[in-house]
């Protein structure tokens, strides 16, 4: 299916260049979200994030080894977890992912495409889209696979300067493995967000 979603249809909102909003979008939706789930959970996630943000100003490179350590905080572990070894299932069992030799490799190269490299790169809406999805539909992890997917997102995103004031429709929406259409779907609220945070900044910029 990552094959056939018409990714160049996604939106092209991040021409602009690097975006520092005036409030952490992502840090706000963690204490307001899951710490209504539970402080450790909302403790967990933020050292994740902050140890993903350090990754990004040191240049790390996008690949599960840097997503377990991340996983390792948000999970409060006393190691850095695993790639799975079994069939994963997700929503009630209606969504199934495989597992095979080549599936950690594999995750890697899909992972590693969520740069500017290529003959013909993707808008930076639709990369970050596409890193959070193959998230949270490779299912890396037994648990907290949509928290690591999110924090990818926000990697993908920082990596090119970019930061955002809100990410509620990030978050709040849930996407099917079997629908193209989702995927892009994903890649527009990035693109709302990333007007929104834009016109936030430019009113205080003007005030």
């Amino acid at each position: 299916m990552r094959e056939v979603v018409p990714w160049q249809d996604g939106p092209d909102g991040d021409a602009d260049g690097p975006l520092t909003p005036s409030r952490d979008g992502a840090a706000k939706d963690i204490r307001a979200f899951d710490g209504a789930l539970g402080p450790a959970r909302a403790e967990g996630l933020l050292s994740a994030l902050e140890l993903l943000r350090a990754d990004t100003a040191r240049g790390a490179q996008l690949d599960f080894e840097l997503l377990r350590r991340s996983q390792q905080h948000t999970l409060d572990a006393p190691q850095p977890p695993p790639f799975r070894s079994l069939q994963a299932f997700t929503k009630g069992g209606r969504e199934h992912y495989g597992i095979d030799p080549t599936t950690r490799a594999h995750f890697d190269a899909c992972q590693a495409e969520s740069t500017t490299d290529g003959g013909r790169p993707l808008p930076l809406t639709v990369r970050a889209a596409r890193a959070c999805l193959d998230v949270c539909f490779f299912h890396p992890f037994d648990d907290g696979n949509a928290r690591s997917a999110f924090l990818v997102l926000v990697f993908v995103l920082a990596r090119e300067g970019v930061e955002l004031d809100g990410v509620s429709l990030l978050r709040r929406i849930t996407f099917q493995a079997d629908d193209p259409q989702d995927a892009l779907t994903l890649a527009r609220y990035i693109d709302v967000h990333l007007a929104e945070t834009r016109r936030s900044a430019a009113s205080l910029g003007s005030q």
